[in-house]
């Protein structure tokens, strides 16, 4: 015959004494009221799982800030969940987790979450035009929004104005970077699926543009127009510097004096400057080493190697080049980017090694021992090669043209 439990009443709770050990005073069908040692005294629920059958206890609070009545109600609710066969504990872990889907895991908060992973996998100039972007174009209108709520109708309603403005790039950017946001949710448990991983079907998509870049035979056009230009020094020796080194205007803009090892005639641009997130070595050539020496006066007692004209303790901007292009006549036939297609079309044609050619254009291949092979015997090879590169650079500019042109500068071999 079952124990008879006599129900509590807030007189017997205000009387329980305080022991040496913890010890429960129960009001029957499991709610229990726990005297702690401490003085405390805590609600629990005591059941037996619906699957498991093994005994679960879960908090109700403390009393008498959850009086008896309530306590009661909360114990009542359990029994009706188990009733169903649901577990108490697991439907209260969901409740929660809807009401910190609507508190805590709002679109700005995942994509900040996102973000900071992001950052650490690209050049710092492309992180800065991700955030960017959602700022103009996404987090206005959804930024609130739990990410749960968030479908494909409403990101593609979003998206309609910059596609009907022609903005195509634009549009397959934010897709791009909204998809990546909530696969970072599902990896994370946040939500079950991605709801936009099909909204670029429903989307123009831009047509494919080819890189704007001269011809190979076009090369002394562009080295004549860049001497005749009315540019800064300090441009001219930027447009050449990428154009030797055969590096991205990020990269070119950005280099430091600290990367500079005259000694071995190198430029080593870490891996965090670097597009794929990988060291890359440039050997300098007579040319390279001749716009070194005349950068030294202007910069060698700064930082970067191309300051910024209006603030020098900064580097130039990677657009200073295409801005410098366009003013010189060539907008809409090159842009800054294109001077290493330029390079790679020149270099294959002349029959260079095509791993080589890679390889200065710090290509990454997905093959990590051919890789790491490229990182110690190429750089030598890779030699030979570049110095061909700066003497055709030389001999397209007739001698005069480039400001590195090594009969006035006599820098030594």
């Amino acid at each position: 015959m079952p124990i008879r439990v006599v129900p509590l009443s807030d007189n017997k709770i205000k009387k329980s004494i305080i022991k040496d050990k913890d010890y429960i005073l129960s009001d029957g069908d499991g709610l229990q009221l726990r005297i702690r040692s401490n003085g405390s005294k805590v609600w629990n629920f005591n059941y037996k799982h619906p699957c498991t059958r093994k005994r679960v206890n879960i908090n109700i609070g403390k009393y008498p800030g959850v009086s008896l009545l309530n306590a009661r109600k909360k114990a009542q609710s359990y029994r009706d969940l188990l009733a169903q066969d649901l577990d108490p504990k697991e439907e209260r872990e969901k409740m929660r987790n809807e009401v910190k889907a609507i508190t805590e895991h709002t679109l700005k908060n995942v994509a900040l979450e996102w973000f900071e992973l992001k950052k650490g996998q690209v050049i710092p100039d492309y992180a800065k035009d991700i955030w960017r972007s959602l700022e103009k174009h996404v987090l206005p209108k959804l930024e609130n929004m739990p990410i749960s709520n968030i479908t494909a109708p409403q990101v593609i309603e979003l998206l309609r104005p910059i596609e009907a403005s022609g903005s195509l790039e634009t549009v397959k950017r934010l897709t791009q970077r909204m998809n990546e946001i909530m696969t970072y949710a599902v990896n994370g448990g946040i939500i079950l699926a991605n709801p936009l991983s099909g909204i670029r079907a429903n989307l123009k998509k831009p047509k494919k543009k080819h890189m704007l870049a001269l011809k190979p035979e076009e090369l002394s056009e562009l080295m004549t127009a860049i001497s005749n230009a009315s540019i800064k020094r300090i441009t001219r020796c930027l447009i050449e510097w990428q154009l030797h080194t055969m590096t991205r205007p990020s990269e070119s803009a950005g280099a430091r004096w600290d990367e500079i090892d005259l000694k071995d005639k190198t430029w080593t641009i870490p891996a965090e400057r670097m597009k794929k997130r990988k060291q890359h070595i440039v050997p300098l050539t007579d040319q390279t080493l001749a716009l070194i020496e005349i950068m030294k006066p202007i910069s060698e007692h700064r930082e970067f190697l191309f300051p910024s004209d209006r603030d020098p303790k900064k580097h130039a901007n990677s657009q200073t080049a295409n801005v410098a292009l366009k003013r010189m006549g060539f907008g809409g036939r090159l842009v800054s980017h294109g001077l290493r297609s330029i390079t790679s079309t020149t270099l294959n044609e002349q029959g260079f090694e095509s791993d080589l050619v890679e390889a200065a254009l710090a290509h990454v291949g997905d093959n990590q021992v051919r890789n790491a092979y490229n990182r110690t015997d190429y750089l030598e090879r890779r030699r030979p090669m570049m110095g061909w590169w700066s003497d055709h650079i030389l001999e397209a500019s007739k001698g005069s043209n480039s400001i590195t042109g090594l009969r006035s500068l006599k820098i030594a071999n």
